[in-house]
């Protein structure tokens, strides 16, 4: 029974762990061309003359997020600890949440919209781990 409860917070920290790696890694190696299309599509926002400090900002949160997530799946496999993978879900969480915001203010509807289901899942991971992590956390 433990295995079966333990399996869905693993499930959703490999699943932060890979959204945000792929997203945060893709930045680092194809600074440029992000960097491009975020300019593009901040172009008619308030927050145009901010992709040069969003960029390292959000790459960053994104890498750490994921790191922390990937860590954390395996912490808990390992020694059963959950605090690291709690930080990871919570760093996801604020992630999810700046690219919310950006997304409203440059007024992709669409693009923010699909954002509320990594949210969702990033709030139950939360909720999932927030149990495993002792007191006092």
């Amino acid at each position: 029974m433990k295995t079966i409860l333990l399996s869905a917070p693993i499930l959703c920290l490999a699943f932060l762990a890979i959204l945000f790696l792929q997203s945060g890694l893709d930045k680092v190696f194809n600074y440029k061309g992000n960097k491009e299309w975020l300019t593009g599509h901040f172009a008619k926002s308030p927050l145009k003359n901010t992709v040069g400090l969003m960029m390292p900002l959000i790459t960053l949160l994104e890498v750490s997020a994921g790191v922390l997530c990937a860590v954390g799946a395996v912490m808990i496999v390992v020694d059963g600890s959950a605090t690291i993978g709690l930080l990871g879900a919570q760093l996801s969480t604020l992630s999810i949440l700046a690219l919310f915001f950006g997304q409203r203010i440059a007024q992709d509807y669409a693009g923010a919209a699909t954002l509320t289901t990594y949210f969702i899942i990033s709030i139950m991971t939360i909720y999932l781990l927030w149990g495993m992590v002792p007191t006092g956390y």
